[in-house]
């Protein structure tokens, strides 16, 4: 052992973080111990805080710290729609646009068979109680463009449109000022299948 027990410790939390490999770890453990002691205690004391008081709002399972989340709470919020997400941060990444005005439902997940992740380990049957208590119009499928993004937007697609809604997908495409010679092949045929008129 290197270090003493507790830096070894800080270390090794730390490694367990997304995209915290064992140098960054210790850089980041050799920042906290160099930080001022109230400083540290502020982090330490969000963190904690962060863990005990943010839950899961019962409406649409986005992180919250009072139930119904903000967003369900919205009476100006269309209840026509509700947008089908993965992630509280895909929530956060949409409302940053401005432009959807509906509610969203957070499935925490997507369907991986490989991960031996499928329907019942994400929230779809809360979107279909959910679906059937509120009776929206339209589903918005906004699940990310990977291979377990898609699988899932096909699986709740075909699950949900013999129920009578109007089930409508994202547009994939091209980013804004992206170039065609930079973007790989899925992304351009997404793009031209998704063509619009100019």
């Amino acid at each position: 052992m290197l270090y003493p027990e507790p830096i070894q410790d800080l270390v090794s939390e730390l490694a367990k973080l997304p995209g915290v490999g064992p140098k960054t770890a210790q850089r980041l453990a050799f920042f906290l111990l160099n930080m001022p002691k109230g400083e540290a205690e502020l982090l330490a004391s969000a963190i904690v805080n962060a863990r005990t008081r943010i839950r899961y709002c019962s409406l649409c399972f986005n992180f919250t710290d009072h139930d119904p989340c903000g967003i369900c709470r919205n009476t100006s919020r269309d209840r026509d729609w509700i947008m089908v997400v993965e992630h509280p941060k895909d929530v956060v990444a949409m409302e940053k646009t401005r432009e959807f005005k509906g509610r969203y439902h957070v499935l925490h997940g997507a369907i991986s068979p490989m991960e031996g992740i499928g329907p019942e380990e994400i929230r779809v049957r809360e979107l279909i109680d959910r679906i059937s208590q509120e009776t929206p119009r339209e589903i918005v499928l906004a699940t990310s463009s990977s291979l377990e993004g898609e699988a899932t937007a096909l699986y709740l697609a075909r699950l949900l449109r013999p129920m009578g809604l109007k089930v409508t997908r994202i547009a994939r495409g091209l980013p804004m000022g992206g170039d065609l010679d930079y973007t790989d092949e899925m992304t351009l045929a997404k793009a031209l299948e998704g063509r619009q008129e100019a």
